[in-house]
């Protein structure tokens, strides 16, 4: 996922295709750590995708923060 296709979602779609990326990370790992997987390179582009997602969520946090209060 492209960092301009996360801006056009909303937080609550960001926050459950983190929990998704999370969880295939994790499913990853424990079938990576049992035996090999076929293309470990999807490991490194799962880490990838939970970043993009992390730093978007930050990014909107820290533009909310900065907007006044009306």
């Amino acid at each position: 996922m492209k960092s301009n296709e996360l801006r056009d979602l909303s937080l609550e779609q960001i926050q459950e295709q983190l929990k998704q990326e999370r969880a295939t990370g994790q499913q990853l790992r424990f079938a990576h750590a049992i035996s090999p997987l076929e293309n470990p390179a999807r490991l490194k582009v799962n880490r990838k995708n939970v970043a993009r997602l992390l730093t978007e969520m930050t990014r909107r946090q820290n533009e909310q923060a900065l907007t006044p209060a009306q």
